[in-house]
């Protein structure tokens, strides 16, 4: 029997005039049927959200934390349900999908911190000039108003919890907008968030096309915009709403460092395991996945080799199977897509070392080296499990190759020298330095975001709320300090 999917509309579920169904990446089949808003059904979530924004704002602290608390417990009470939806949905392997429920969670917890100690205020006294005698400043947040966030496919649950956690967090109402491809696992978390006492109006998860979205992004409701998804999407949402907060966090092709020091045997073995279980995780479908290996010329050789076997170990295959490494990405499409883009570097002239095979929607997890440059995967984010290796002289020049991309999200460098890790977070142009890792590491509590064309802004709990939110001053006058 199909489920039909209701959205969230100001905290109730409803269903809409037309549907639309989604489908398991790996053998199409059904996952459910979604309803669609309609353009009044959408008018209404926006009104509500609205007209609830100065209650909402006002809410006590201990409300706002008590219904994220909830949320954070009901995901974990549910998490083996919501990992294998997750998987059904976008294809990811199982192990990776209940990693997944476990860090949006621990987003929900951290906001519910965040909430309870959110602008308590910063007190300044203002009589260290004379003019300012008597004067004392009170610098607290205030919310900017209504949040529009639109989540990409990759991490349906967690890049979702880090648009409506700090949203919630800061009294803010929040109209979610989830990838078509994968909107189950968002419509679902709306269940749980209809069990708190949140004020209706204070938040919506709207199955809303593609094709829909200008009219939102125009709305001068909707002042603040997170976006997570293409820099195309991204920067274009971007120029057209100029006046609006727009925070976004985009694509990467991020660098793998592997230096000289880093030489022993047991050194490479956890270079080149890190760098390819994470050029292939998520089947490579995330935004700080492996790319780009950048060694030095007197381990290159020791490092090519071993990368090629470990890449080649990964387990590909069903996802729903606790041993599969790397599954199908989230559509054939995608998969054809990352074809095109190996094939023409091949023809170019770039060495297939490994993988390099389509079968559906699931790619081989490949290996390149000799990548021409000029060739779309040197310059563009692949978002699928290829990596390419160079080899190069010096740390000068591995850290000139980081910074030779567009993109600027985070490089991971192994060293084991502290001045080495110092100079990498001096000289490096990304948003994040990982050192002796891979740099597909984020902690859901850290300013996470890049620069270049990789965003801008930053989550990460208390950077999202801060982001969503502006100083506001009160001066006191008249006080014996």
């Amino acid at each position: 029997m199909t489920t039909t999917y209701g959205f969230w509309l100001a905290g109730r579920q409803e269903t809409g005039p037309e549907t639309f169904d989604v489908r398991h990446p790996y053998d199409d089949s059904l996952v459910g049927t979604v309803a669609i808003a309609s353009d009044a059904q959408v008018e209404e979530a926006v009104a509500a959200a609205y007209a609830v924004k100065d209650e909402f704002a006002a809410t006590p602290a201990y409300q706002r934390a008590a219904a994220l608390d909830h949320v954070a417990k009901r995901l974990t009470e549910r998490a083996e349900e919501l990992a294998q939806l997750i998987t059904r949905e976008n294809g990811k392997p199982i192990k990776w999908a209940r990693g997944e429920i476990g860090r949006a969670a621990s987003v929900f917890r951290w906001a519910a911190e965040e909430a309870r100690r959110f602008n308590s205020g910063e007190g300044q006294r203002l009589d260290t000039d004379a003019g300012g005698t008597g004067r004392l400043a009170l610098v607290r947040r205030f919310n900017r108003g209504v949040v529009l966030g639109i989540a990409p496919f990759n991490f349906p649950l967690n890049l979702v919890a880090h648009k409506v956690a700090p949203a919630i967090a800061v009294g803010a109402p929040i109209i979610l907008k989830p990838a078509p491809a994968t909107p189950i696992s968002a419509i679902v978390l709306g269940e749980i968030l209809a069990e708190t006492d949140l004020p209706a109006g204070s938040w919506s998860v709207l199955t809303v096309p593609n094709d829909r979205m200008p009219a939102l992004v125009q709305d001068p409701r909707l002042p603040v915009i997170s976006f997570t998804g293409s820099d195309k999407v991204g920067y274009s949402i971007l120029d057209s709403v100029p006046r609006k907060h727009v925070t976004l966090e985009l694509g990467g092709n991020a660098a793998a460092v592997v230096l000289a020091d880093w030489s022993s045997e047991e050194d490479l073995e956890w270079a080149a395991t890190r760098i390819a279980t994470f050029a292939n995780y998520q089947g490579g479908q995330s935004c700080i996945s492996v790319q780009r290996v950048i060694a030095d010329a007197s381990v290159y050789d020791r490092l090519v080799e071993k990368v090629v076997a470990k890449v080649s170990a990964q387990v590909t295959g069903d996802p729903t199977d606790d041993a599969v490494d790397v599954g199908p990405l989230v559509s054939e499409d995608a998969a054809k897509r990352v074809e095109s883009w190996v094939d023409e570097a091949v023809a170019a002239g770039a060495q297939l070392l490994t993988g390099g095979k389509r079968e559906g929607a699931s790619y081989a997890p490949t290996v390149l080296s000799e990548l021409p440059g000029g060739v779309t995967l040197a310059t563009e984010e692949v978002f699928g499990p290829v990596l390419t290796i160079q080899k190069v002289d010096g740390t000068d020049a591995a850290f000139a190759a980081v910074n030779d991309s567009k993109f600027g999200l985070q490089a991971g460098v192994f060293t084991h020298d502290v001045q080495t890790a110092f100079r990498a977070h001096r000289e490096l142009e990304v948003g994040g330095v990982v050192i002796g890792d891979a740099p597909s590491y984020r902690a859901d509590q850290m300013p996470y975001g890049g620069v270049k064309d990789s965003g801008i802004g930053r989550e990460g709990v208390a950077y999202a709320m801060a982001d969503y939110t502006y100083e506001r001053v009160l001066i006191l006058t008249g006080l014996n300090l």
